[in-house]
């Protein structure tokens, strides 16, 4: 009876919808697991690249020598690098055609590194999406080939004329398998899905005060009239 009821044995004795169906789930769980753990690595290597120009923007470096830098190492830049790149970028553009106003310099800097946090934050987010909708319709799928497979087993059941607890536990017990696996998948996409979000919004609060902070250090640069450095 164990060997029966294994889910190995239920799946390959299972209808083909529910077949279809586990091997869908089965399918959904891997890609998951895939994009947790990419996810997983994007986002320390951000965090990490994030944490090394934070300390070399504050460690007295000037605006002029951080811009040459970021220019270097554009392909190797994290998002806080591009967006103070991206700001410094349109104000020295501003400057070079004799545009004195603070206000028209500052705001247009301001706009730059808001485009590029958007685009930043767009990059970061990336395959979130995916694991909110397997941790939303996994267990539906899993369900619908529960229903199916419940569906299946009465149907063949009607045949007999004497209906046993032996007789009908294969049939239900081989449905359930595809509403377990659903879970299975669902789960863990769920609990990514909310520590990703997470950990997303602390970045984004930290892009976001860098834009303040550096378009406060830009306004006094202004007042003084020494744009290229603090």
């Amino acid at each position: 009876m164990n060997q029966d009821l294994s889910i190995v044995s239920l799946i390959l004795n299972a209808s083909w919808v529910v077949q279809f169906v586990v091997a869908l789930l089965i399918g959904i769980s891997i890609a998951s697991w895939a994009a947790i753990f990419r996810k997983v690595a994007a986002l320390k290597k951000v965090q990490k690249l994030t944490d090394d120009f934070d300390r070399e923007f504050w460690s007295g470096t000037s605006l002029n020598d951080l811009f040459a830098g970021a220019a270097q190492n554009a392909k190797h830049s994290g998002p806080m690098e591009r967006i103070f790149a991206s700001g410094m970028r349109e104000y020295q553009k501003l400057r070079e055609r004799r545009i004195a106003d603070a206000g028209t310099l500052l705001d247009g800097a301001r706009r730059a590194m808001r485009a590029s946090y958007q685009r930043e934050l767009d990059a970061i987010e990336i395959n979130l999406s995916f694991l909110a909708t397997v941790g939303s319709v996994s267990p539906y799928v899993g369900l619908f080939g529960t229903v199916w497979g419940i569906m299946h087993a009465f149907t063949g059941l009607a045949a007999l004329e004497q209906v046993t607890l032996a007789t009908v536990a294969p049939g239900i017990a081989e449905a359930l398998v595809a509403t377990a696996i659903g879970l299975f998948a669902a789960i863990p996409a769920v609990v990514a899905y909310n520590r990703f979000a997470h950990d997303i919004d602390r970045i984004a609060n930290r892009l976001e005060t860098f834009i303040e902070e550096f378009s406060n250090i830009l306004q006094r640069n202004l007042g003084a009239q020494s744009p290229s450095g603090y």
